[in-house]
């Protein structure tokens, strides 16, 4: 079977895909905004992460690693017996309409570094079959994210491979591909990076020559955070800055600038970083845009909610929910993998920094970067929802009282769990007190149905509260409920009326 007898199957297939995706997508809520300017959007997808991936959910161990099968992974053809995938990467390196795999994968029950091997298909055997393969700096699976990206600007994808090793630091492989076809050989290792801080490829923007393939392009620069070990502050810290070295073929060390870090109380400090599940509880929140100005930015929220696993991403009125994988301890915060409810091919890599003890610094990265506007960036500084006023102490999230109401008699637990019990229902979950622009606000999210996703508003209720008879929420006497949404324009009423609870003790 030669190439163009496999191209139409491909083509099939890929369609076919493609209506699958649309469909997940639009029925998860995510607004899917085809127009001209998408349109003219997407010509530059050979530019930013024009890559198939297939990284499916998996199990891991207490340790991350990957527990399960390969089945799911759809290899070209199989590895071997003792070889553990950790992700799959299809790519048309050479531009023949035949795609080529690259695999990432270590050793069952290894703890060394993830390798890659490189399956090309071979016309002589009408299969496919490893011709190569290499060591990344990676050693930990379920952190992982495998993806192709025009590093140099000489229209030419890389391999770029990024995970946190063995000691918990972030680290970056890049491999660029030979100019000659050379299944043996087939790429070059341009970059190796590990910090313990985190990596960040500096994406700018590219001329239109270059978009239009006339032209190359600037190779993007690399940015890597590390400890200040010139500083007794935990949250000192130096940017390292990454240029490539034509000369040498290689990303080498350039400029390294001072970041000073808040002062904060560094026995409180320890106490916060270096175990996940403490981190995981200090984030357990709704968490507010801060542009770089310092003003706030109300289009973006953020909310972590540890006890059900999920993180749900709110910008521009469009919810978008992510099933909480993993968290691996960094130096700074803490480092979490995560998938779409919906659509579990849409990974997301959150690295996230503690500022201080109202702020954090969060970068967000996709495994897969699909050019229909789904998100804008997520990267920057994060406020806690309830501090946005200074001069306002927020309330406490929890309290221990019991009220009568039209709904039921409602009753708030100090560990954070509440219940609605009436003539023919009990409803259960989790609530928080907050404040947002000087306002108390309550939400409260019930406990799923069986296995049953989130998926709808109806999933987290926001209300604006009103207490009476006393000076906070603990001491009133009675609550006025009003129900609202957080969105682009901060809170806005639904018009469904108040919900009055009289405290009963």
């Amino acid at each position: 079977m030669n190439r163009k007898q496999i191209l139409v199957p491909v083509v099939i297939f890929t369609l076919c895909a493609a209506g699958i995706a649309f469909f997940a997508l639009s029925s998860s809520g995510v607004k899917l905004p085809f127009n001209a300017e998408w349109m003219s959007g997407a010509k530059k997808s050979r530019e930013r992460y024009s890559t198939k991936v297939v990284a499916p959910s998996l199990e891991t161990d207490g340790n991350g690693d990957a527990a399960g099968g390969t089945g799911e992974y759809a290899l070209k053809t199989p590895l071997g017996d003792e070889e553990q995938v950790v992700g799959v990467l299809n790519f048309d390196f050479y531009n023949d309409s035949v795609e080529e795999q690259v695999v990432a994968f270590r050793k069952r029950g290894a703890s060394g570094r993830i390798s890659l091997a490189y399956f090309p298909y071979d016309e002589k055997t009408g299969a496919y079959r490893q011709t190569w393969n290499t060591p990344t700096a990676a050693a930990v699976p379920s952190t992982v994210s495998l993806y192709t990206l025009d590093l140099l600007g000489n229209g030419t994808d890389c391999v770029i491979l990024t995970g946190m090793d063995s000691d918990g630091k972030h680290t970056l492989t890049a491999f660029h591909k030979t100019e000659k076809e050379n299944v043996n050989s087939p790429f070059v290792k341009i970059a190796d990076i590990q910090v313990d801080g985190s990596i960040k490829i500096q994406e700018a923007e590219r001329s239109l020559a270059y978009r239009q393939g006339i032209a190359k392009g600037q190779p993007f620069k690399i940015t890597a955070y590390a400890q200040d070990s010139g500083s007794d502050n935990l949250l000192d810290r130096v940017e390292i800055e990454y240029a490539y070295n034509p000369a040498r073929g290689f990303y080498e060390q350039g400029k390294i600038t001072r970041v000073p870090g808040s002062q904060i109380e560094q026995r409180r400090l320890r106490e916060i970083l270096g175990q996940p599940k403490v981190f995981e509880e200090f984030i357990n929140d709704l968490w507010y845009h801060v542009s770089p100005t310092g003003t706030i930015d109300r289009s973006q929220y953020l909310y972590f909610d540890p006890l059900n696993r999920e993180i749900i991403f709110f910008g521009e009125e469009t919810q978008q929910i992510f099933t909480w994988q993993y968290s691996a301890v960094t130096r700074y915060g803490l480092y979490i993998t995560s998938h779409n409810i919906a659509v579990t091919t849409l990974r997301r890599m959150i690295d996230i920094e503690l500022e201080s003890l109202d702020s954090l610094r969060i970068r967000v990265s996709e495994d897969v970067k699909l050019k229909i506007g789904l998100s804008a960036s997520w990267d920057g500084s994060y406020r806690r929802a309830g501090r946005v006023q200074e001069n306002a102490p927020p309330p406490s999230p929890h309290t221990d009282a019991s009220y009568d109401s039209p709904i039921g008699r409602v009753r708030f637990f100090p560990n954070g769990n509440y219940e609605i019990i009436s003539s023919d229902s009990l409803v259960k979950g989790r609530y928080a007190f907050f404040r947002v622009n000087d306002r108390d606000m309550l939400e409260l999210r019930p406990e799923r149905n069986g296995n049953r996703p989130r998926q709808n508003s109806e999933d987290r209720l926001i209300y604006r509260v009103a207490p009476h008879g006393g000076a906070d929420i603990s001491a009133a006497q009675a609550l006025s409920l009003l129900r609202v949404r957080l969105g682009v324009s901060g809170i806005q009423e639904l018009q469904e009326g108040n919900i009055n609870l009289t405290k009963v003790r």
